[in-house]
């Protein structure tokens, strides 16, 4: 961890924040007030309590990643973490943010590396850092050397391996088509990093980060390259277009049973030039290869075979088929009762 400092102890990390937020981070649930200092202070906006409410992004999403992330650093009883508030997350975000020297204390490294993870973990929702003593059961990336703004654009800006322009996304490729066509289930995650990788070996199952208030919050987070954030939100409004009654339906449903961001199915519609491969740069190559898994999936049952309307002629010869089989069993199954009504008739005294 590129240096490291007591987010509790140091005076150079004070910030003038509101004292509501040094409300213990265990203590759940975190209220309106108190939501609303944390976004305005690891987001830079400047948004109202009123309009934590009322206004028409929900953030309900991120505050489950907030405290689920919170609960993991506080594991073993809160000894590897220094900070034990809000209030230090938020002192320790804006020094990385502005890329601010942070004091190494030796007696407390592993307290405060603690706390570094944390705070970076709730301030760009990328899997970074240790936490050798919670378990999320994702892969961790480590930011070892220069600023956290230029580790996160290398990585997103890492060269591209594929530069097919004949990939055509469409209207058909979507998140709800993944499953009930190809077979591949969807794992919704809340680490950017993972998005649209494919994480089985079969290739049956893919991640898609959901939280888009997230990604509408950082459109002036500096620390994200150029376009990034647009683009993301682009792939949810390709994989979850907001025209599509039944995606949003199938979304609706999983919301029940997962805390999901519903902003996902609510992103711009997509024109027909913004569909084409050539428009995404970041997600390019994980946007090609799934493609191509979805394109060479085949059937594998009835569902998906009535489902699968990629290919008209291939879809009308399996029903017709499987039409021609029903009425012959229907009409062996006829025969075969007659005929035994005949022979019982005729043996009949």
């Amino acid at each position: 961890m590129p240096g490291s400092t007591s987010a509790a102890s140091s005076p150079a990390l004070r910030l003038a924040t509101p004292t509501v937020t040094r409300t213990p981070l265990r203590s759940f649930p975190i209220c309106h007030v108190t939501k609303c200092e944390i976004i305005n202070g690891l987001w830079g906006l400047s948004i109202s309590p009123l309009h934590m409410t009322t206004g028409g992004v929900s953030y309900e999403s991120y505050f489950s990643y907030y405290m689920e992330q919170c609960n993991l650093a506080l594991y073993d009883g809160e000894r590897h973490i220094s900070s034990k508030s809000h209030h230090h997350i938020l002192e320790i975000a804006a020094k990385i943010k502005s890329q601010a020297p942070l004091p190494k204390c030796e007696n407390e490294e592993e307290q405060i590396n603690g706390s570094i993870d944390l705070a970076v973990r709730l301030l760009c929702m990328i899997n970074i850092g240790e936490l050798q003593y919670g378990f999320s059961g994702q892969e961790r990336l480590i930011w070892s050397e220069n600023s956290l703004e230029h580790w996160i654009k290398g990585y997103f800006n890492a060269p591209r391996g594929f530069h097919n322009g004949n990939v055509k996304l469409e209207k058909i490729f979507t998140a709800r088509n993944l499953g009930r066509i190809a077979g591949i289930e969807i794992q919704f995650t809340n680490n950017l990093a993972d998005h649209l990788l494919l994480m089985s070996e079969d290739d049956k199952r893919v991640a898609v980060f959901h939280n888009a208030s997230f990604l509408i919050g950082q459109r002036k987070n500096s620390m994200f390259p150029e376009g990034f954030i647009d683009e993301t939100l682009r792939t949810l409004a390709l994989l979850f277009p907001q025209s599509d009654p039944k995606t949003r339906k199938w979304f609706r449903k999983l919301s029940r049973t997962s805390n999901l961001d519903f902003q996902a199915v609510k992103c711009d519609r997509l024109r027909a030039i913004d569909r084409h491969i050539d428009k995404f740069a970041f997600w390019r190559d994980r946007l090609v290869v799934l493609k191509q898994v979805f394109d060479e999936a085949e059937p594998s049952t009835l569902s998906q075979w009535w489902c699968d309307r990629r290919n008209e002629v291939q879809w009308y010869t399996f029903w017709v088929a499987i039409l021609v089989l029903v009425f012959t069993l229907v009409f062996g199954l006829v025969q075969c009762v007659e005929g035994a009504l005949q022979i019982y008739i005729a043996l009949r005294p």
